[in-house]
């Protein structure tokens, strides 16, 4: 029976109907976060706080788009904070031996997709659930960039160069927004018009049926991983930049941010479902929390307390949401 065929619900919309027009209810809250707090401290449009507002939303949403295209085929890296932090350190490690600017992004970059890889074959190949897996590469990266500093941090001679990653501008537009877009403008035409954004919802939403059709599903997952590595390596560089510095720690805490905007965007944990707009929705939203909280003086362990409550609300709306599809 079609559509139209069934009576009109009268009433107040459900939680379900409400939790599946998430984007707008986030575009909502986005616009009341910044009248709010525009009101209470008006230099929140000040053009030094929107540039400093659209640097950090740069850096999550470059990593974010690549972890939407990941859980869409219903696996996660919790590795990527860590990761963040061993880039930074390595990049500056390499420019302070070379002075080459070309090599430290290279290796830098072949490092971070390195630890897709090495993530996507212990999902894929060993069956080790994702969740466990990258929890474990954290906690060795976490420890590997102490032994890799010597618990020290990397400071760099200046090269212009490299600083102009995280600090430059072209135009009136600051580098790190540019490389957010550009990255985001790709991973949104893959998901969105291509056969391989196909197959990534069809990998999440049944992978069983996309194995019985020929696909191999692994490689798929293995692409997932490499892509949000790769991302992490751009993060990280552009990260390292902008202190100047490699330090140890730098991505404490990064993870979760990332996987809250993800998660609050409208992307399923379980795969199948998901939206790089509202990915990107989520990343405003969690971002101008985070600078309100500054700028209104409010203690800044808050900043930690919100991407958890984030979460936990994002998780149960995805839960009412797939049953509210189901129906």
């Amino acid at each position: 029976m079609s559509d139209i065929s069934q009576p009109a619900r009268s009433g107040r919309p459900s939680l379900g109907q409400v939790a599946g027009s998430g984007q707008i209810v986030l575009g909502a809250i986005l616009l009341a976060l910044c009248v709010a707090i525009s009101l209470a401290a008006p230099q929140f449009y000040s053009e030094a706080n929107v540039i400093a507002i659209l640097r950090q939303c740069a850096l999550v949403l470059i990593v974010a788009s690549g972890m939407t295209m990941l859980v869409i085929t219903a696996e996660v890296d919790l590795s990527v904070g860590a990761s963040v932090a061993f880039v930074g350190c390595i990049a500056m490690a390499v420019l302070n031996a070379t002075s080459s600017l070309t090599l430290g992004i290279l290796v830098a970059l072949a490092f971070a997709g390195g630890v897709g890889l090495v993530n996507g074959l212990v999902v894929t190949r060993l069956r080790v659930n994702s969740l466990i897996g990258t929890i474990g590469m954290m906690m060795m990266l976490q420890g590997g960039v102490y032994l890799f500093t010597r618990e020290a941090v990397q400071n760099h001679h200046q090269l212009p160069s490299f600083t102009a990653l995280g600090a430059g501008y072209v135009g009136p537009f600051p580098i790190p927004v540019i490389f957010a877009a550009a990255i985001f403008a790709v991973a949104y035409v893959t998901l969105r018009f291509t056969t391989l954004g196909r197959y990534l919802y069809a990998v999440g939403a049944n992978e069983k049926a996309v194995r019985l059709s020929g696909i191999r599903s692994e490689r798929l997952k293995l692409f997932g991983f490499v892509v949000t590595g790769l991302c992490v390596g751009v993060a990280g560089l552009i990260l390292a930049s902008l202190m100047n510095a490699g330090q140890p720690t730098a991505g404490r805490g990064f993870e979760l941010t990332v996987i809250a905007a993800v998660i609050l965007g409208g992307t399923s944990l379980t795969g199948g479902r998901g939206s790089l707009f509202g990915t990107l929705l989520g990343v405003l939203v969690l971002k101008v929390i985070d600078n309100g909280i500054i700028i209104l003086g409010w203690n800044q362990d808050l900043q930690m307390v919100v991407p958890g409550i984030v979460i936990v609300l994002a998780t149960y709306l995805d839960l009412v949401r797939s049953k509210h599809n189901d129906r």
